[in-house]
């Protein structure tokens, strides 16, 4: 089996369970303040991983740097800042603009490709970003309400995370994956405590009464070792075998894995529209997984004969 092939399944595995997980993170975050309950999740993460290094990859701390350092550091400011801002902005918009404007990362990966790393998508990547950006429309901003300061803290988000996918795409396939990511998901936890000790009520964290409830230790226990520890190891191992703006059309099934646990878990019902936009979303994937330049070629050689 093809190792991009192998890549697009795990990565799709990382959208699944983050989406999935949105449901648990939302009840933790009822209890425990946002940038608090990341701090705790990727400090969580990072000290798994970084048992599994010492025990198992020892060898791999042959490798560290202040190159590979830098490099985690900066996949991690990213990521960081993504999951901030959107935090943030959650705070002044509602989780429908949310759930759109962070999906428009799908464009501005491929944009940002073009001028950072000089990759230039092919026809059928872009229509997959026309058709995943539309399902994403359809899905989450059926009844929205008007733009305002949430949704540009959350296009900034979108640019974070974008930015995040462009960089991980650069700096994986130069060092180890396990120690880079450790690397990054500790920068991530240092940031989120530090932001949460000067915005936040951080001592909630260290009440027994919070901390032990049982939504937020299933949700920090999940997460932490799934969406965060597993998930962005995966995506550290597996995007050096395809591109950014594959990885972000992937990772547009986030909202759709959301909402069809949220159907299935929370009770909620999808609307016609967001119906259409899951399948355009899956369209859009699919599409940019289909080979157009051998099929156009194959298409001049009939018209030919």
């Amino acid at each position: 089996m093809k190792k991009s092939i192998i890549a697009d399944f795990s990565l799709m595995l990382v959208a699944l369970v983050w989406g999935a997980t949105f449901v648990l993170v939302q009840n933790a975050i009822s209890f425990l303040p946002p940038l608090t309950f990341n701090g705790v999740r990727f400090l969580m993460a990072s000290i798994i991983l970084g048992i599994v290094l010492f025990a198992f990859k020892k060898d791999q701390l042959a490798y560290y740097n202040h190159k590979l350092l830098v490099s985690g550091v900066i996949m991690g400011m990213w990521l960081f800042f993504g999951y901030a801002t959107q935090t943030m902005g959650l705070l002044y918009t509602t989780s429908s603009n949310a759930g759109f404007i962070t999906g428009l990362s799908v464009v501005l990966v491929p944009l940002f490709s073009v001028v950072l790393l000089k990759q230039r998508p092919g026809m059928n990547a872009m229509i997959g970003v026309f058709l995943a950006t539309t399902g994403l429309y359809l899905l989450t901003m059926t009844g929205s309400t008007s733009l305002n300061l949430g949704d540009f803290l959350v296009l900034l988000c979108a640019v974070s995370f974008a930015l995040q996918i462009i960089v991980t795409g650069k700096y994986s396939s130069s060092y180890p994956t396990l120690l880079l990511t450790v690397v990054q998901i500790t920068t991530v936890s240092i940031f989120s405590l530090i932001s949460a000790f000067l915005f936040e009520d951080w001592p909630k964290a260290l009440q027994p009464d919070i901390l032990f409830k049982n939504d937020v230790v299933v949700a920090l226990l999940v997460t932490s070792i799934f969406a965060t520890a597993l998930a962005f190891f995966a995506q550290t191992a597996f995007q050096k075998y395809t591109s950014a703006t594959h990885v972000a059309l992937i990772f547009a099934l986030e909202p759709v894995f959301a909402a069809i646990t949220a159907y299935f878990w929370g009770g909620e019902r999808l609307s016609s529209g967001a119906i259409f936009g899951c399948v355009f979303i899956f369209i859009g994937m699919i599409l940019a997984e289909l080979p157009m330049g051998k099929f156009f070629k194959w298409e001049k050689r009939n018209k030919a004969a």
